[in-house]
């Protein structure tokens, strides 16, 4: 065999090898197992970007992969925990106390009463004396004042008449500081009536300013003397908690009428303040509120100086004792509040027109007989009760129950106590 008949037939092998490889191939294609196309299947989303050759074959760990991932889609519960089904629960029965809103209070028309000027002074000139009469109730708000506190030109009076509350001073003309002044026609003779209060016995406190009024005796150069009567025209100085048990403490400046808050906090000298001390006791037993004590003071700080003690001793309001006015408690009408008016008043000592309030409020048992620790007294020619148990109020002039240290608070049914402070309450003269 030539060279040229080798390479024919080792040529017509090849072909016939590569022909037969091929079908093969297509053979092993046609009879490939059905995990090679699920395989297919499930990664060709994740290679989408490439083409699977038909003589690609996946090897034993990818197949064993792809039948672990299958196995899991089969059954998802296997990767999970299983919840049981409970019996129902009864609902709770109990919740904790929700305070309720108070209802918003109307906007209350005020308007602040300013004194009007007080006719109690009265004069007559005659040919060598004045006579000067001055109503005890010099400012016109009803508070008589201390004789010893006016003065015509630093001269006293001279006497006073009981039965029409009358001052009287008497005095040559030339007398008492009096002032000569001469125009064409008459000689002016002036004097001037002086009144400067002193702090109420025992305590830091004025009810009324200082004033000055002049008062004139015009004498005619060419004619007799004449007594006129002057009635000199001036204008007088006169002058606003939550505990345990979800008890809410307020002290609030009322309204004259005791209906509503008072918008304003300004008062004059001889006004009266309406102060209304209350608790709120929602979801807690019925309860009785009782004012322990008040201190009035010209700064927030209760223990700073001067300060006015006013209700001391368990409840006794002692400001009409000590200066004679007309504070009081109001007669109770409702157990969880309690009503005083207390004159307003200035500090001597102080130059700031500010006052503030600080009282101890306390909350007992409605159930707890009124006794000397739990009342409420004011002074009225005697001690009353707003309770109407005036004989509780007996010691007032002494010392009111025993100190509550070692016992039991249930003892005299207290429940609660607080302090709460009003102001600053501005006092105008």
């Amino acid at each position: 065999m030539g060279l040229i008949d080798c390479v024919s037939v080792g040529f017509f092998l090849l072909i016939a090898a590569d022909l037969s490889l091929a079908q093969w191939s297509k053979f092993k294609q046609s009879q490939a197992p059905i995990r090679f196309q699920q395989q297919s299947t499930v990664l060709a989303p994740q290679h989408a970007g490439l083409q699977t050759s038909a003589a690609f074959r996946p090897s034993r760990p990818v197949l064993s992969s792809v039948g672990v991932g299958l196995h899991k889609l089969q059954e998802p519960g296997s990767t999970q925990s299983k919840q049981l089904m409970q019996a129902p629960v009864a609902p709770l029965t109990w919740h904790f106390p929700v305070i309720p809103e108070e209802p918003q209070q109307p906007v209350v028309p005020l308007a602040l009463h300013v004194p009007a000027p007080a006719q109690s002074i009265a004069a007559q000139c005659g040919e060598s004396l004045v006579h000067v009469e001055v109503k005890k109730d010099f400012f016109g708000t009803g508070q008589l004042v201390n004789p010893s506190f006016l003065s015509l030109g630093g001269c006293a009076a001279v006497g006073e008449d009981p039965a029409t509350q009358v001052i009287i001073f008497e005095y040559e003309l030339q007398t008492c500081g009096s002032s000569l002044n001469m125009t064409d026609s008459e000689l002016v003779y002036t004097f001037t009536l002086f009144y400067t209060p002193e702090a109420l016995v025992g305590t830091p406190i004025i009810r009324t300013d200082a004033a000055a009024v002049g008062i004139e005796c015009h004498y005619s150069r060419l004619h007799n003397v004449s007594s006129n009567v002057l009635n000199p025209s001036w204008v007088p100085f006169a002058a606003t908690k939550v505990a345990e048990d979800v008890l809410v403490f307020s002290l609030r400046l009322m309204t004259d009428d005791w209906t509503f808050e008072r918008p304003s906090n300004e008062y004059f000298l001889g006004q009266s303040l309406k102060v209304e001390a209350s608790v709120n006791q929602y979801n807690h037993v019925p309860l009785r509120l009782f004012v322990d004590g008040c201190v009035a003071t010209a700064v927030p700080d209760v223990n700073s100086t001067p300060r006015y003690s006013f209700i001391e001793n368990h409840g006794c309001l002692v400001d009409a004792k000590l200066t004679g006015s007309t504070s009081s408690f109001m007669h109770r009408v409702q157990n969880d509040k309690l009503h005083f008016q207390l004159e307003a008043f200035r500090f001597l000592q102080s130059n700031s027109a500010q006052v503030y309030i600080t009282c101890a409020l306390k909350a007992v048992v409605a159930s707890t007989p009124i006794s000397p620790e739990n009342k409420a007294c004011s002074f009225e020619n005697g001690w009353l009760s707003a309770d109407d148990n005036d004989q509780v109020c007996v010691c007032c002039d002494s010392t009111c129950g025993s100190s509550r240290k070692g016992r039991e608070l249930s003892d005299a049914g207290l429940v609660s106590e607080v302090k709460a402070t009003i102001g600053p309450i501005v006092v105008s003269v």
